[in-house]
């Protein structure tokens, strides 16, 4: 039996329309025949013909690696990313979201930096805004919601401590360093039910850079990121700018000590306070006619209020137990 070297993941929800063009430019990947690699797809609950449509594929599928299809019933995309890791043959699984697109080299570049950076726990490389139309004046400012990478032309460390790292769109992770140190359940599960709390990725992350591992950023890996007319409107880039918001005391938490811990988070109320009241000077009332300054006040309140959402979500917790 052929050892596969590395796992495609594309966790997916309600992703009928959205997986086609997914696994047809996974079709189109060159430079992989020095290593065996397949593809998983990760069905998270989906309510449409998402099963039916890897069935589909799965029935005219000639190509040398495999297809396979799971389905994982809890709803959450830090579930799903557990279960495609323990459903991975591979020891390198690179994380496709079901409306990123890879380049034709993706796969091959990511096996390779990963021979080139043994010490690589985990990287993401460029991903591009795909617009369905043109995004707002000053989009720049906010593209990193929207999990958009472009940090230039050089291969370079993430600096984890500033929670600057890669997004789990594009992202490639050893399966040891997640096995080794990450936990099944995380605190951060992912937009589900109705919350557009974020941070699952960068958790994870948390802990393979805790354990010892590099986090990188390999610029050959390029991919591109479907950015549909909605995704820009403010109806929905304001709640999820507030979960990114939230989510900042918890990830600071993550690998610090307790008696650090007020400390950080008189920080973060002191920085973001600052950053709020400097957001309203330079642009006055602006923030109710521009939608990108609109965000960023967003960001900077949420991020404010998330040491009184870590405190609550603590305080149910040791309720619940």
């Amino acid at each position: 039996m052929k050892q596969v070297q590395f796992t495609v993941a594309i966790p997916t929800y309600n992703g009928e329309k959205r997986l086609p063009k997914v696994l047809d430019k996974l079709r189109e990947q060159i430079n992989t025949e020095h290593f065996y690699w397949e593809i998983i797809v990760i069905d998270n609950n989906s309510k449409d013909n998402t099963a039916a449509v890897v069935q589909d594929y799965q029935k005219n599928w000639s190509e040398a690696y495999d297809l396979r299809y799971c389905f994982e019933a809890e709803q959450g995309l830090a579930f799903a990313r557990q279960r495609a890791v323990e459903e991975a043959k591979g020891e390198l699984i690179g994380f496709i979201d079901d409306d990123v697109f890879a380049a034709p080299d993706w796969v091959s570049m990511a096996y390779k930096f990963a021979q080139e950076h043994p010490k690589a726990g985990a990287y993401g490389g460029q991903i591009h805004g795909d617009f369905e139309v043109e995004p707002p004046k000053n989009f720049e400012r906010i593209k990193v919601f929207l999990a958009i990478r472009e940090r230039g032309s050089k291969p370079h460390l993430y600096n984890p401590e500033k929670l600057i790292m890669p997004p789990g769109a594009a992202l490639v992770v050893r399966k040891q360093a997640w096995c080794e140190n990450v936990p099944n359940r995380l605190v951060l599960i992912g937009r589900v039910n109705g919350s557009t709390l974020a941070g699952e990725d960068f958790e994870t992350l948390l802990y393979i850079h805790k354990a010892g591992w590099e986090i990188w950023y390999n610029p050959t890996m390029e991919a591109y990121h479907q950015i549909p007319k909605r995704r820009l409107e403010k109806d929905y880039l304001i709640p999820l700018i507030r979960g990114c918001g939230l989510c900042i005391c918890q990830l600071r938490m993550r690998n610090i000590k307790t008696w650090y811990q007020p400390i950080v988070m008189s920080k973060i109320l002191l920085g973001s306070l600052r950053r709020v009241i400097k957001h309203l000077i330079e642009y006055r009332g602006q923030v109710k006619t521009d939608l990108i300054a609109a965000c960023e006040l967003e960001f900077f309140i949420s991020s404010f209020m998330s040491p009184f959402f870590y405190l609550k979500m603590r305080a149910n917790k040791m309720f619940l137990q």
